[in-house]
């Protein structure tokens, strides 16, 4: 019987869960329709990553909510991941994902 022999292989895709891919800090734009328990639902998402939004601003603009959040230490691919769990919450109308600008942080932190 031959022996058995380990078998090296590389691997042939990007991991893109990996822990030691780079992280960035990202900033998410929401807007929802207003109804009471959308702010929860939509920071349960970050929750349940172990995720702890370094800023959150809401404002409510007649029927809709306007939300910002940005938050630091997840991957691209997972900043993308959670931005489509986003999308799909019932009365989310738009979602934008974009690297975060410390200009405005600055700004939010100076503001509040």
């Amino acid at each position: 019987m031959p022996y058995l022999e380990a078998v090296t292989t590389s691997p042939t895709r990007f991991d893109a869960w990996n822990a030691d891919n780079a992280h960035c800090r990202v900033h998410y734009q929401l807007l929802a329709e207003a109804e009471p328990d959308l702010l929860c639902r939509a920071l349960n998402l970050f929750a349940l990553q172990f995720l702890t939004p370094e800023q959150v601003n809401v404002q409510r603009q007649q029927d809709l909510l306007a939300i910002d959040v940005v938050i630091d230490g997840l991957s691209w691919h997972r900043a993308q991941v959670i931005a489509e769990k986003l999308r799909n919450l019932i009365s989310m109308c738009s979602v934008d994902l974009q690297a975060a600008d410390s200009a405005w942080v600055e700004a939010a932190q100076a503001a509040g």
